[in-house]
């Protein structure tokens, strides 16, 4: 008789929302059914109330992902819902339940369900100290922890505010490269989709606009003496700030022919020429823990700026892959110009030799061994 193929239910944003982590749920479930696994992707009926929703819509355009098994069944506002998915769980009798946790909203329908479930829970938590300070975290944060019977984290810094909040067991495996997006292009191509010049030096900064993310540092790194003056900046991403606050920066310093603003969602399909079109991918965030840019920066063989906050500096080797700044104008500004002036292609060599360090083949396997172990 043939083993029972294993099963899995991964709880989190998936097809039809859109974002990081829905893209990274569908990118382990993959791996996962690569791995033998039989996969069942548990997503929203409804993620955020619209009030509360800063950006223009939760959902992608176009059909669902091919080869996934994706059911809709959690309103995170219908707690009857949360009862229904838990019963269904169970019905399922599965091998390890995986539960993706990031905003302490969602703490009360995914801890329940965890709470709920007769099966091994891992939850894979992206932040538990939010950036945005709110009094929903220390409510609502340790009820999740304490739901689940194991954690896992994707920063360094994320583990160690787990050891700080829950005594579960706890575990730390870097954030994996999303490929998905497609395979690198040629940057002369890149800059053809985008308008771009091939003697362009290009900074890109990426992904939905807010305050704790630095735009506006990196704006004013623009405006400083050390600052090379032939480099543009391209911002692609949706702006859940104010955009005119970013508008009068671009404005006082004269930048509006050096500053490319696409402020919209970067659609799949668009990512590789973003990032190929770019010599320097730029993070100059106030506060981080772990970011997926980084990852897709990494994929297409591109070196990124970080700042030295949270745990973005653990995915990077300074003067190898990437450079590290200060969470200031003046430092960032300087680190920009000692890039442009050094020889980027051993940096692009270092990316292609440590990429395989961050396969979601290599993830998959530390997880099952956590919690199975």
């Amino acid at each position: 008789m043939m083993d029972r193929q294993k099963k899995v239910f991964i709880l989190g944003p998936a097809y039809p929302f859109r974002g990081g982590i829905a893209d990274t749920n569908e990118a382990l479930a993959r791996a996962m059914q690569k791995a033998g696994w039989n996969v069942q992707l548990i997503t929203f009926t409804l993620q955020y109330p619209s009030f509360l929703f800063p950006g223009e819509t939760q959902y992608k355009e176009g059909p669902a992902p091919k080869g996934l098994n994706i059911k809709r069944m959690i309103s995170s506002v219908n707690p009857l819902t949360w009862f229904n998915t838990a019963k269904y769980i169970n019905l399922q009798k599965p091998d390890l339940v995986v539960i993706r946790y990031w905003l302490p909203f969602m703490a009360p329908c995914l801890g329940l369900i965890a709470r709920l479930s007769r099966f091994q829970v891992v939850g894979i938590t992206d932040n538990v100290i939010p950036h945005e300070s709110s009094i929903l975290h220390a409510l609502f944060t340790p009820f999740f922890l304490s739901s689940c019977d194991k954690l896992m984290a994707l920063s360094e810094s994320v583990e160690q505010d787990l050891k700080s909040l829950s005594n579960k067991p706890t575990t730390f495996y870097p954030h994996p490269i999303n490929d998905q997006f497609g395979p690198k292009i040629p940057k002369a191509e890149a800059r053809k989709r985008l308008n771009l010049q091939d003697s362009d030096r290009i900074i890109l900064f990426f992904g939905f606009v807010r305050k704790y993310k630095g735009l506006d540092l990196l704006i004013d790194s623009m405006a400083q003496k050390a600052f090379p003056q032939n480099v543009k900046l391209i911002i692609a991403g949706e702006f859940y700030d104010n955009p005119e606050e970013y508008n009068q920066l671009i404005e006082r310093y004269n930048l509006a022919d050096r500053v490319i603003v696409h402020n919209r969602f970067i659609s799949d399909e668009d990512i590789p020429a973003f990032f190929c079109a770019a010599d320097l991918v730029t993070q100059t965030y106030r506060t981080a823990t772990q970011s997926g840019i980084t990852q897709m920066a990494l994929h297409y063989e591109i070196p990124v700026l970080v700042t030295r906050v949270g745990g973005l500096d653990e995915f990077v080797e300074e003067g190898k892959t990437g450079l590290f700044a200060e969470a200031e104008a003046s430092d960032i500004a300087k680190k920009i110009r000692s890039f442009f002036d050094a020889d980027q292609m051993d940096m692009v060599e270092n990316i292609r030799l440590t990429k395989e360090k961050y396969s979601w083949d290599t993830f998959v396997h530390h997880l099952n061994q956590f919690a199975h172990g």
